[in-house]
């Protein structure tokens, strides 16, 4: 890490009522100092101050901030320059503490550097990013319990069972069996059975609430001509997709995003499916069918107006054999009715000429009730990773352990350990020593 201090504008650019230019490193205050001409800056007090340029010509008059190192975002001195907003008045603050001598911060620097002094672990780290770039409540919600440590308590609760099994088996290895209980291996084999309970219901609950971060992919699919651009259309408040009676108009997927609720949602229209010798149309057809795959709700829409044939029983196959949540919708439900509905199961009923608000609300309450963000859940692909591999060690644990194969075990564990640490720090051979040997008497 260079030892350079650093400045950058915080906020974000453009036009509003205060920009944030911040400083970071040991030069933060003697900076402060110059472009304020003041010779004290109390610690976690809002000064009013005149800022002046390396000329002595004033800037603007701003809230100066100083938070002593180590009790700072990045734990080095930090100086916060809260000045009227606009780019100008900014940059001139900007430009003159690089005169003073600190150097532009690089893209996450401050947060790398809050890292690097050990302010926060590299969980935080992917929460902060992923807040950043957060596209509904839920994923704010969701992050916020993560930066309160949730994630690391969790992880440090699978550390510590981890640890403790391992020291017994590390006994059991280096010393004579008679020191142990002779209930050890089964006890053993209980704690390491509820370690793997935990991280698959993590993993499971992370997997279902992926949508969270990324939006939650809602694909529409039905045979051609059953009105799923138009379902679309009205879905978006506006024409997006090219609506004809021609079957087959759409032979791409169409994407865009909406928010529903509190939640935003991919909405994907697809190709009509049914069987056709028109290469591209095939191609259409062959991405309609993954991207079933690829979603975390189906709609499926079949026509009121036309008899139920091959082609809507190929779409309920399609969509149950997917096992994704389904809301299944009869459209033109102004026209005559031809379709056997019977056929179609659990259904509601539409007309995008007129309104689809009942699927709106059935729509938002499917969100509210299965991807909640009550839980705690995994926020990266990283961090699934990690535990579907810490999952595979403690799997191929159980069976060294059975057969008495304790090196082997240990070997497992150890792997174990370090990589469910990755989701926070590096773990250390010497936490085990400390749990080990920590048993002893005083004296010992």
């Amino acid at each position: 890490m260079r030892s350079d201090t650093i400045v950058a504008i915080a906020t974000a650019y453009g036009m509003g009522a205060i920009s944030i230019i911040r400083l970071s490193g040991a030069n933060s205050l003697a900076i402060a100092k110059s472009i304020t001409k003041k010779t004290i800056l109390q610690p976690r007090v809002a000064t009013l101050s005149k800022l002046y340029n390396t000329q002595d010509e004033p800037i603007d008059e701003a809230v100066v901030i100083y938070f002593k190192s180590p009790k700072s975002y990045t734990g080095e001195d930090i100086v916060e320059f809260q000045c009227h907003g606009g780019l100008t008045v900014a940059n001139m603050v900007l430009n003159t503490a690089i005169d003073c001598g600190a150097v532009i911060a690089n893209s996450g620097e401050f947060t790398k550097r809050a890292y690097l002094n050990g302010k926060i672990d590299i969980s935080k780290v992917e929460t902060i990013s992923c807040l950043l770039s957060a596209q509904s409540e839920d994923a704010v919600k969701l992050l916020s319990r993560q930066l309160t440590g949730e994630l690391k308590l969790f992880v440090d609760d699978i550390k510590k069972d981890l640890i403790s099994i391992l020291s017994n088996i590390e006994v059991n290895i280096d010393y004579a069996n008679e020191l142990l209980p002779s209930n050890t291996i089964s006890n053993t084999q209980k704690l390491l059975e509820n370690i793997k309970l935990k991280l698959e219901n993590l993993l499971e609950n992370s997997k279902q609430r992926d949508g969270l971060m990324s939006g939650f992919n809602i694909t529409i699919v039905g045979k051609p001509n059953v009105g799923k651009s138009s379902f679309l259309n009205s879905l978006l408040k506006f024409e997006r997709a090219i609506v004809s009676d021609i079957a087959g108009t759409t032979r791409d997927t169409i994407t865009h995003n909406i928010k529903i609720g509190t939640h935003i949602v991919n909405i994907v229209d697809t190709a009509g499916i049914r069987e056709s010798k028109n290469d591209i149309e095939t191609i259409g057809i062959q991405r309609s069918i993954e991207a079933i795959e690829q979603s975390d709700i189906v709609v499926a829409i079949f026509d009121n107006s036309r008899v139920f044939d091959e082609n809507d029983k190929k779409i309920l196959d399609y969509v149950a054999k997917s096992g994704k949540k389904t809301i299944k919708i009869i459209n033109k439900i102004d026209l005559t009715n031809k379709l056997d509905r019977e056929k179609i199961g659990n259904f509601i009923c539409i007309n995008c000429k007129l309104s689809i608000k009942e699927f709106e609300t059935k729509l938002e309450n499917i969100l509210n009730e299965s991807f909640d963000s009550s839980q705690m859940a995994l926020i990266s692909t990283r961090q699934i990773n990690i535990v579907q591999q810490t999952l595979q060690d403690i799997n191929e644990s159980f069976k060294s352990l059975k057969d008495n194969q304790l090196e082997i075990f240990a070997f497992h564990i150890n792997e174990s350990l370090n990589n469910i640490s990755k989701i926070t720090k590096s773990y250390s051979h010497d936490e085990m020593l400390d749990v080990m040997f920590g048993e002893f008497c005083l004296g010992k």
